[in-house]
C-alpha cells in the first residue's frame, strides 16, 4: 500500500509574531487614533457647511493661497504624505511584509482586488440602466479608507486576534495600490512632458541619496517638495509623487544599522499624517451642505445610489467572497484561530470609504460642483452605514473571543 501524502496547507490568515507585531501594533495605534481625529474634522466640516456661517466655510475652501486655492492645497498637498507613507507601506509589505510570501499575499490580494472591481460593476450597473447616469463616478466606492476602519475594529473588537487586524491592513495597502493605480491612469488631466521627466528625474535622485546612504533631511525635504511640484504641474495627481518617493524609500536596515530608513521616517511622519494631514483633508472636503431638497434628489440620484450600493454592498460581497473563493480553490486555509464570520464582519467594515473616496468623487465631478456634493454626502452616508453594521457584527464575535 503506497504511503499517504499528506499535502500542506498554507494559513490564508497567518499568526502575527516578532517584529510583524510591533509593526503592526505601532501602526493600529496611530491610524486609530487618526481615524478618531479624521472623525472628528468630518463632523466639524458637516456642522460648519450646514450653519448659519457656510458662506464663511466654503470662502475659506476657495480662498487662494499661493499657487493653489486651500482645497487644492488640502487635496494635493497634505494628502501627498498620507500617499507618501501608503507608498512606504507597500514597498514594505511586498519586501519583508506579508506581500513578499506568495502564500500568505494572495488572499488578501484577490479580496482587495475583487473589493474594488465589484463595486465597480455595481455602480456601473446602476447608472447605466438609469437616464440621468453618469459613468464618471465608477471609481468612488472602490477605496477602502483604513483609518476609519481600524478605529471602528480598534473601538468594538479589541479582542479580535491579531491575525484579523493583519489581513485588514494587507488589504488596505493593496485597496490603496489600486486606488493609487486608479487616479494616476483615470484622473490626470493636461498632461505635460517635461514637468513630468523633471519630477521623475527628481524621484530618481531620491532613490540614489538613499541607495548612497544619505541621511541628512536638508538633501531630501527640497528634492521631495519639488518631486511633488512638478508632478503637479505635469497634470499626473500629485499625490502620485508622494508614493513614488515612499517606494524609493530603503525598508531593508543595513547590517550594523538599528532601524532601516523606511522605519524611522514613518515613525516620524505618521503622526503628522494621522493627525494632520488627513484631517485637514476631511475638513475641507467633507463640508457638504445638506439641505432637504439636496436629501430627496440623493434618493433618487444614480451616482448616489451606485455608491452607497457599491461601498456597502459591492465591498462586502467583493472582499468576503475574493477571501472565501482564493480559499476554497487554492491550499490556503483559514486560521485555526478565525471563523469565517470574522472575515464577514471585517468584510463589511471595508465598506467605509471616506479619504480616497472623497478624493475620487472631487476629481471624478470636478466640473459640476452639485453632483460631486451629492457623491461625497453618498459617502458619508455610505461609510456611516457601514461603519454602524460592521460594529454590530464585530461587537459580536468580540463578545466570542472575550468569553
Amino acid at each position: 500500500m503506497p504511503p499517504v501524502v499528506r499535502v500542506r496547507r498554507r494559513r490564508a490568515f497567518p499568526r502575527v509574531l516578532g517584529t510583524e507585531r510591533a509593526f503592526l501594533a505601532d501602526t493600529l495605534r496611530a491610524e486609530t487614533t487618526g481615524g478618531l481625529l479624521l472623525l472628528g474634522a468630518a463632523v466639524v466640516a458637516l456642522i460648519w457647511a450646514n450653519s448659519p456661517w457656510q458662506d464663511a466655510y466654503h470662502h475659506l475652501r476657495e480662498a487662494q493661497l499661493g499657487p493653489l486655492t486651500v482645497e487644492a492645497w488640502a487635496a494635493d498637498g497634505a494628502l501627498a504624505l498620507f500617499f507618501y507613507l501608503a507608498g512606504v507601506e507597500l514597498k514594505r509589505e511586498l519586501v519583508v511584509g506579508t506581500l513578499s510570501k506568495l502564500g500568505e499575499a494572495v488572499v488578501p490580494v484577490v479580496a482587495a482586488l475583487a473589493g474594488m472591481v465589484l463595486p465597480a460593476i455595481i455602480y456601473l450597473l446602476v447608472n447605466l440602466t438609469a437616464d440621468d447616469g453618469r459613468t464618471s463616478g465608477w471609481a468612488v466606492p472602490t477605496a477602502t479608507d483604513i483609518a476609519f476602519a481600524l478605529a471602528v475594529l480598534a473601538i468594538v473588537g479589541s479582542s479580535l486576534p491579531g491575525a484579523l487586524r493583519a489581513f485588514l491592513l494587507t488589504l488596505a495597502v493593496v485597496d490603496d495600490f489600486g486606488a493609487i493605480l486608479v487616479i494616476a491612469v483615470f484622473f490626470s488631466h493636461g498632461f505635460h512632458l517635461l514637468e513630468l521627466l523633471v519630477a521623475l528625474a527628481l524621484i530618481g535622485v531620491f532613490f540614489l541619496l538613499q541607495r548612497f546612504r544619505f541621511t541628512t533631511p536638508l538633501l531630501y525635504v527640497p528634492v521631495a517638495l519639488g518631486a511633488w511640484w512638478f508632478m503637479h504641474e505635469s497634470g499626473i495627481h500629485a499625490t502620485i509623487a508622494g508614493v513614488a518617493l515612499g517606494l524609493a524609500t530603503r525598508v531593508v536596515a543595513d547590517r550594523g544599522e538599528k532601524h532601516a530608513p523606511a522605519e524611522r521616517i514613518e515613525h516620524r511622519l505618521r503622526p503628522w499624517s494621522a493627525g494632520l494631514a488627513v484631517p485637514l483633508f476631511a475638513l475641507f472636503a467633507a463640508g457638504v451642505t445638506l439641505s432637504g431638497g439636496a436629501v430627496r434628489e440623493m434618493l433618487t440620484d444614480p451616482v448616489a445610489i451606485g455608491i452607497v450600493a457599491g461601498l456597502v454592498v459591492g465591498k462586502f460581497l467583493g472582499v468576503f467572497g475574493g477571501a472565501w473563493l482564493t480559499a476554497r480553490f487554492t491550499r490556503a486555509e483559514l486560521n485555526s484561530d478565525l471563523a469565517w464570520r470574522d472575515v464577514a464582519a471585517v468584510s463589511v467594515l471595508a465598506g467605509i470609504g471616506f479619504t480616497v473616496a472623497l478624493l475620487i468623487a472631487q476629481l471624478a465631478f470636478g466640473d459640476d460642483v452639485a453632483q460631486a456634493e451629492r457623491a461625497k454626502a453618498a459617502v458619508l452616508i455610505a461609510s456611516l452605514l457601514a461603519a454602524l453594521l460592521a460594529a454590530g457584527l464585530l461587537f459580536r464575535r468580540n463578545r466570542v473571543y472575550a468569553d
